[in-house]
C-alpha cells in the first residue's frame, strides 16, 4: 500500500494559525513558522498523525487562494529558507507532507495578469487568462476576464495554454525539491479539465516514489476525478455531511447508507478499495463543535470517523473541541492560535488515531453494516489480516445492541480488554468501541 493510504492526517491552515494580517502588507509575522514546528510536534507526538497537509503557503494577496507568485513564499509567513527548514523538520519527525496546490485561478496581483492589465492586447500573456477586450468588469481594467464562480477578485487561468501548465509544474518541482513534499492537496479538483489532471498526473509521477495528488471534491462521482490517471483520492464530502447530519438528526441510516453505498462489499458499491480523504471539519466549513447540538456526541463522532473507511484528518483546534462559524473573512473558522490543548477530547482522539494507522482492517478493510438505529450504528471493517466491529451509541442512554457478530468473542482496541459477544451488547452512553474479532 501507499503511504497515502494508512495515513491520519493534521490539517493547519498557517495563514490563520500563525495570526497574519489577512491583506498582505509584505510585513513578516514574527515565529510563524517556528509556530508551525510546534504544531506538527504536536500532530506527530501527542496526536499519533503520520502527515501534514498545509493550507497555502506562497505569496497572496489575501487568504492564500488568490496566488501572487507560486516561487515565492508568503512574506507574512516568512521565507523560502524558512519554509524549507520547517519541512526538514517534519520529514524528520517521520511525517509526510502536502502542500495546497492552488492551480485553477489566481489572484489580480499574480505577475502575469498585471503585465496583461499594464500591456493590455501588447502582454505576451493574454493567453494566460479567459479574457477579452470587448468588455469589462467591476475592477474596470478595460478588459473582462472570467473569474472562478463569478469571484472576479479571482482570476481564471487558462490551463490548456501548456505554457501555463509548465509555469506551475516547474513550481511544483522546486517544491518537490527544495521543501521535499510528498503530494498536492488541489484546491477545487472538481474545476479542473480531465486533461489537465492526466498532464498534471503523468508529471508528478515522475518527481518521487508514491507521489499523491488528493483532489478537493464536492458532490457527483468521485470517481470522475479519482482513478489510475487522474487523482490518487479526493474529499469525501459526501459522508462529510452524513455525519453531522446523523447526529444532529438522529438519524445513523443516512451515514450507513453512504458508507455502503461507497465501500460495502457488493460489486455495485461505488469507491470499494479507494481511500477517499474523511474529516469532520476543515478550513472552509463550521467547526463540528458548532454544527453538533449535543456537545457530548463530539468524541463520538470522531470515533466513527476514525472507524469508517477513508483516511481521517484532524483540523487544527478541533482536537480539545474549538468552536468557529463559517462567516464573513472566515476568521473564525481560521484562528490564531498560541499553542496546542490538550483535554480528555484529545485524548480520545489520539487513542482512535493509534487504532486506526496500526489495524490493517480500519485503514483497508472493507464495510458492511451489521445493526442500525436512530442513534446507533455497528458495523464490521475486514480485511486478509483481521476483522475489527466498531459500535458507535450516540444516545445519552445504555443501548442494548442485539446483532449477529459472527464471532463468540474479541478484542477492545483502545482499552485491550476482552469482550463477550454471547447474548448481545450494553454499549454507555455516548461511547465508541473498536472490537478486534477472527477473520471470517
Amino acid at each position: 500500500m501507499a503511504w497515502y493510504d494508512t495515513a491520519v492526517f493534521y490539517h493547519i491552515y498557517p495563514l490563520g494559525l500563525c495570526g497574519c494580517a489577512h491583506e498582505n502588507d509584505g510585513q513578516p509575522t514574527p515565529g510563524a513558522f517556528a509556530k508551525l514546528n510546534a504544531w506538527a510536534e504536536h500532530a506527530s507526538k501527542d496526536l499519533g498523525c503520520t502527515a501534514i497537509y498545509i493550507g497555502p503557503l506562497f505569496e497572496s494577496g489575501s487568504h492564500g487562494y488568490d496566488t501572487i507568485d507560486y516561487r515565492l513564499v508568503d512574506r507574512r509567513l516568512g521565507t523560502n529558507d524558512d519554509l524549507k527548514e520547517v519541512c526538514d523538520a517534519i520529514h524528520e519527525a517521520g511525517l509526510k507532507i502536502l502542500f495546497d496546490g492552488v492551480f485553477n485561478h489566481v489572484g489580480r496581483g499574480f505577475w502575469a495578469f498585471k503585465d496583461v492589465q499594464e500591456k493590455k492586447w501588447d502582454s505576451p500573456y493574454c493567453g494566460w487568462f479567459h479574457l477579452s477586450f470587448d468588455g469589462n468588469t467591476e475592477y474596470n481594467d478595460g478588459f473582462w476576464y472570467e473569474g472562478w464562480e463569478g469571484h472576479n477578485e479571482l482570476v481564471k487561468l487558462n490551463l490548456d495554454n501548456p505554457d501555463v501548465r509548465q509555469h506551475q509544474f516547474d513550481a511544483i518541482k522546486q517544491w518537490t525539491d527544495l521543501y521535499g513534499i510528498d503530494g498536492l492537496r488541489l484546491d477545487v479538483a472538481y474545476c479542473l479539465s480531465d486533461f489537465y489532471l492526466k498532464e498534471l498526473r503523468r508529471f508528478t509521477s515522475t518527481l518521487k516514489e508514491d507521489f499523491v495528488l488528493m483532489g478537493e471534491t464536492l458532490h457527483g462521482d468521485y470517481n470522475m476525478y479519482m482513478n489510475n490517471e487522474k487523482c490518487h483520492s479526493v474529499t469525501n464530502y459526501e459522508c462529510y455531511k452524513g455525519l453531522y447530519s446523523s447526529f444532529n438528526c438522529a438519524n445513523m441510516h443516512e451515514i450507513s447508507y453512504s458508507l455502503n453505498r461507497q465501500f460495502g462489499y457488493e460489486n455495485w458499491c461505488i469507491y470499494r478499495g479507494k481511500h477517499l480523504l474523511s474529516f469532520v471539519d476543515n478550513h472552509d466549513v463550521s467547526r463540528i463543535a458548532t454544527i453538533l447540538e449535543d456537545k457530548q456526541q463530539l468524541p463520538v463522532i470522531y470515533g466513527l470517523l476514525f472507524g469508517m473507511p477513508g483516511v481521517p484528518s484532524i483540523y487544527y483546534g478541533s482536537e480539545w473541541g474549538i468552536e468557529g462559524k463559517k462567516q464573513g473573512r472566515d476568521e473564525e473558522i481560521r484562528p490564531r492560535l498560541t499553542e496546542p490543548e490538550w483535554n480528555e477530547l484529545t485524548d480520545t482522539i489520539a487513542a482512535y488515531a493509534k487504532a486506526h494507522h496500526t489495524h490493517p482492517a480500519l485503514y483497508k478493510g472493507g464495510y458492511a453494516n451489521l445493526l442500525v438505529r436512530d442513534k446507533q450504528l455497528i458495523f464490521e471493517r475486514s480485511c486478509d489480516e483481521e476483522r475489527v466491529i466498531v459500535a458507535i451509541n450516540a444516545d445519552s442512554s445504555t443501548f442494548h445492541a442485539d446483532f449477529n457478530a459472527r464471532s463468540g468473542q474479541g478484542t477492545d482496541l483502545v482499552t485491550g480488554g476482552t469482550v463477550d459477544f454471547g447474548g448481545g451488547m450494553d454499549l454507555p452512553p455516548y461511547s465508541v468501541a473498536y472490537w478486534k474479532t477472527e477473520v471470517i
